[in-house]
């Protein structure tokens, strides 16, 4: 135990200091020694040592149960410890994002996104407050403040981060929030405070591909340091430049991206026992299908190449490793699939389908992206037959056996034990020949050991408990699955798992995901959902979408820029010896607030007309008049928001 006591531990632990490496001259912002943290007899881990030196991003690799998100609250002082110190540099500025950020829920969302210590985050904070209200007086009083702390820059790169991550109901009170909104809301409000330190848990969860990418560009610009716990495997590879790992209590280092860390991994794993087996023959193949990418390729110097050749042939002499590949025989499944013809759906004004046809394959596996909003899930849901179409029919073939996964599935009796939910549903499942597994056997394929399998489900952690419900759909043995964002809080050795199942499945598969490295290895089709109806279909993964997009979107610009190439000069010169860009007066800062408020006025106005419409409860005339309205709202948001950018390019 802390010779301080359990009460004083954090105030000794979190003292301020300032370390430097004795090999190299770097400022360490972080540093843990011999940290040990145990729930009754299970040690997460123990005599655990890490620093995180300045610029350094990290990234926390392990199995699910293992102690991610207990490291990190304790690292963040939300958490207590057994034995060991943390020590922090002096005057260091930290951001932590929880897994599931909780805040009051009396405050709007304004007041959790600015809710931060730094004095110009607070007065941001108390002038957005005041323009939202109308008090002129508090406004006048604020203003002098605002000019003198910089805020007008801060306040505009504060409501890009905002806009980036769609968060535009600032009065919204955080209540009414979905638990996606509330990550997304409580990320925002990490990175607006600009701290030295971020400490990120699963900070893609609940982010679409736009999102993701652009944080992903985000995190990488400037000297940012970084520790996060993540499963998004390109978000690793291109953002990391450490990865650590736990496994089995203890902590390994690798100096390198996730292409390099799965390289070394593998050296390693392959000079343990025997019993190390499994997870060597899953990650080898990871490491496999990374080399075929384009960007591991390109980025891999010849002296690693012939390491990881060589290591190849020293695989080639094993026996015996591809006998844990899980090929189960799913149900049989015909030919007719299921065939949407002339399918509509819509609520209010906002189409998710309009004369949607589509004939599926037999043992298709498609993919479906797009942005939040755009109707993916309301889609699989039509499809499953939770939610009726508007119009159309979809035929659905009579072998067809629906495994769903979605995700608020999680539904367990937390009395039971892990194994007596699995044998509710089946004692065993067939892998055809004659073959069968056991609940036991499947469940230990999927890593839960015969001692958790007899745990009670309370015990499990939030990722353990999702790959318990996805255990439940596989095992009754389903010909047609319906993933909805299956890779949320799922560790990267159970994703390697489900890779490998889905590679080998016998049967068709539709997901849902924003997960782009999964995408690529299961799917061999998109359905691309721009919004608004506007359903694209594309013949490839997420990083064909990805090239081809990119082609066409410089394509473009290259006929754009061609068709007036005189102009574009005129132009590059007039900005050149344009004067200095003029700034606000205090009346258009007056106006660009104001446009702020109304703009946000009119959207709640269009949201209620939405639901309104979309109630069921109208008349003719009424439904008239609200849709009639719904158009006047959009055209009148359209030129303040046009007025507001005219103005923020001048702040």
């Amino acid at each position: 135990m802390n010779p301080a006591g359990q009460s004083g531990r954090n105030l000794v632990c979190f003292k301020k200091f300032i370390f430097a490496s004795k090999s190299v001259n770097m400022v360490i912002y972080l540093q843990a020694n011999g940290l040990t943290k145990s729930f009754g007899n299970l040690i997460l881990f123990e005599n655990l040592s890490l620093n995180l030196p300045e610029g350094q991003r990290t990234a926390l690799i392990a199995k699910n149960g293992s102690g991610k998100t207990t490291l990190l609250n304790i690292l963040a002082g939300k958490e207590d410890y057994d034995t060991g110190e943390v020590v922090f540099k002096q005057g260091i500025r930290t951001g932590y994002l929880e897994q599931d950020p909780q805040f009051p829920e009396n405050i709007s969302v304004l007041d959790a996104c600015f809710h931060s210590p730094d004095e110009t985050v607070r007065l941001i904070a108390a002038y957005e407050k005041a323009v939202a209200s109308g008090d002129h007086a508090e406004t006048d009083r604020l203003l002098p403040q605002m000019d003198r702390l910089h805020a007008w820059n801060y306040e505009q790169k504060a409501k890009q981060i905002l806009s980036k991550l769609k968060i535009t109901n600032f009065s919204q009170p955080v209540k009414e929030l979905s638990g996606g909104q509330l990550k997304r809301v409580a990320l925002a409000g990490v990175l607006i405070s600009e701290p030295d330190l971020l400490i990120l848990d699963e900070p893609t969860n609940h982010l679409d591909l736009e999102m993701t990418e652009w944080l992903e560009d985000y995190l990488k610009r400037g000297n940012r340091s970084l520790l996060m716990v993540t499963h998004d495997r390109y978000f690793l590879d291109r953002v990391c430049n450490e990865i650590i790992e736990i496994d089995n209590r203890q902590l390994f280092r690798y100096k390198g991206n996730y292409s390099y860390y799965l390289e070394k991994r593998q050296e390693r794993v392959e000079s343990e026992s025997a019993e190390s087996e499994r997870a060597g023959n899953l990650f080898r193949k990871e490491l496999d299908w990374m080399r075929r990418q384009p960007q591991a390729r390109a980025t891999k110097a010849k002296s690693r190449k012939d390491a990881f050749y060589e290591l190849e042939e020293k695989v080639k002499q094993r026996t015996g490793t591809e006998n844990v590949k899980l090929e189960v025989k799913a149900s049989y499944i015909g030919s007719k699939i299921f065939e949407a013809e002339h399918v509509y759906k819509s609520y209010g004004d906002l189409k998710i389908l309009e004369d949607f046809n589509y004939i599926f394959s037999r043992y298709e596996k498609m993919g479906i992206i797009g942005n939040n909003g755009t109707g993916k899930s309301t889609f699989i849901k039509i499809l499953t037959g939770k939610i009726a179409p508007d119009k159309g029919t979809i035929n659905i073939g009579e072998t067809v056996k629906f495994g769903y996964y979605s995700q608020d599935g999680l539904q367990f009796n937390n009395q039971m034990k892990v194994i007596d939910v699995i044998r509710d549903i089946a004692e065993e499942i067939s892998l055809g020949d004659g073959k069968r597994l056991s609940a036991s056997q499947f469940l230990q394929h999927f890593l839960f050991t015969p001692e958790t399998q007899y745990s009670y489900v309370y015990k499990l952690s939030g990722g353990e408990k999702r790959r318990l419900y996805l255990c439940s759909i596989l095992i009754q043995n389903p010909n047609f699955l319906v993933l909805d964002e299956p890779t949320n809080d799922l560790d990267i050795v159970t994703l390697n798992i489900l890779e490998e199942y889905l590679q080998s499945f016998k049967g068709c598969v539709i997901v849902v995901s924003h997960d782009r490295y999964f995408m690529d290895k299961v799917v061999d089709h998109l359905l691309v959902f721009n919004g608004n109806a506007d359903i694209k279909s594309f013949p490839g993964n997420y990083s064909d979408y990805r090239e081809w997009k990119y082609e066409r979107e410089r394509n473009e610009k290259t006929e754009q820029a061609g068709k007036s190439p005189g102009k574009e000069k005129a132009t590059i010169k007039s900005e050149k010896n344009s004067p200095e860009k003029k700034k606000l007066s205090f009346k258009e800062k007056k106006e660009f607030e104001n446009l702020s408020v109304e703009i946000e006025a009119l959207e709640q106005e269009k949201r209620d007309s939405e639901k309104k419409l979309s109630s069921g409860n109208l008349s003719p005339d009424e439904l008239m008049s609200y849709s009639t309205r719904i158009s006047e709202l959009i055209g009148m948001i359209d030129e303040k928001s046009f007025r507001w950018l005219e103005l923020s390019e001048l702040m």
